[in-house]
């Protein structure tokens, strides 16, 4: 813990860069998975291509794809927007599948209901499926939020700075209490990222906490009933 203490300005730094380059691939991915996982769904023909297509690239190898990155896009190696590319690609890759899974999960009762109403096809996607593949999506974001986090930490092999960084400096000198402290901090962020996930599902859907409610309630009632017969 002294060499925390005596380098917490260097572990702050490090655990600011972690983040930010967790952050813009976890948005990259969510944004970009709505319309290919919505094709997806809706076009049943192209769902398992789709999904394959996105299967293979999440099998890609993290570190031959950081180390390609600048001859694909033409950068610098040092320069952490190849980190942020190749994380969107992971993150999209996995995010499609939910975000495919997700709207499939909605009632087609209920999309019917909405069309017989008068619901366009982008209105419907937007105040009804959307919103009720919330869970889903939140679950599956979850997941990819995780995984980013932890990936990114790949990136100090080539020398774009991240809580990875205590990784290789920690095994060149022998010190395993840096590397301890590295993970440590990346769990930290990845619960932190969850919970602010968590949080943000029941700020924007709020009929999934009644639901619960009405759930253990019924649990609770079905228990009673059990328990006085």
């Amino acid at each position: 813990m002294s060499w925390l203490w005596s380098n917490f300005g260097l572990v702050w730094d490090l655990t600011v860069a972690h983040v930010i380059l967790s952050v813009l691939p976890i948005l990259i991915g969510f944004v970009v998975s709505i319309p290919i996982g919505w094709v997806a769904n809706r076009y049943h023909a192209s769902r398992g291509t789709v999904l394959t297509v996105c299967g293979i690239l999440y099998a890609i190898p993290s570190l031959p794809l950081f180390v390609s990155m600048p001859a694909l896009i033409g950068t610098q190696i040092l320069n952490p927007i190849n980190v942020i590319i190749a994380l969107s690609i992971y993150a999209l890759a996995l995010m499609v599948r939910s975000t495919a899974d997700a709207l499939a999960s909605v009632s087609g009762d209920v999309l019917q209901s909405a069309t017989a109403v008068g619901f366009s096809t982008w209105k419907r996607f937007w105040t009804v499926e959307l919103p009720l593949s919330g869970p889903v999506l939140l679950a599956g974001l979850r997941v990819v939020s995780v995984s980013t986090v932890s990936l990114v930490s790949i990136g100090s092999l080539i020398g774009v700075s991240s809580l990875g960084n205590l990784f290789t400096d920690g095994i060149q000198r022998n010190f395993p209490d840096e590397v301890i402290i590295g993970i440590v901090a990346i769990m930290i962020i990845a619960l932190v990222f969850d919970t602010i996930l968590v949080l943000f599902g029941r700020l924007l859907m709020p009929w999934t906490l009644v639901d619960r409610r009405s759930k253990r309630a019924s649990r609770r009632a079905a228990l009673t009933a059990v328990t006085e017969a």
